[in-house]
């Protein structure tokens, strides 16, 4: 069974950078096909997708966070890292890393359903505030 652990802070400044790591174990972020996903819930809402990254090291992101997002992996470590810059209170929420199974990677590919994973990680209170 794929475990997956996020950690980063649970307090940040707003326009600050909020850097987030998840741990991956029991599956390695490189097997044929993976896509390791970023969600997260705000206050009152429901789960919204920001971006993933494939087995292959292809990203995709959601057009409402294009731009100030970035995922990356580390196979060394077996860890996928979220970047959001320029944070604002709207961006206080728990943030989730997850992973579904899939096809070979094609730009394009729509992996977007927040609720479409096979395994989540327990998540990681983020609060945006001075």
């Amino acid at each position: 069974q794929v475990r997956l652990q996020e950690s980063g802070p649970d307090l940040v400044k707003p326009s600050q950078t909020l850097s987030l790591t998840c741990a991956v174990s029991g599956g390695s972020i490189t097997t044929n096909y993976y896509y390791w996903k970023w969600i997260r819930q705000s206050p009152g809402k429901g789960l919204e997708w920001i971006g993933y990254i494939a087995y292959s090291g292809d990203t995709d992101y959601s057009a409402s966070f294009r731009g100030r997002t970035s995922i990356s992996r580390d196979p060394s470590k077996n860890q996928i890292t979220l970047q959001l810059t320029s944070v604002t209170p709207e961006d206080t929420a728990v943030y989730f890393c997850a992973v579904r199974s899939g096809v070979p990677f094609r730009p394009g590919i729509d992996y977007s359903d927040p609720d479409d994973y096979i395994f989540r990680g327990q998540g990681i209170q983020v609060t945006v505030s001075s």
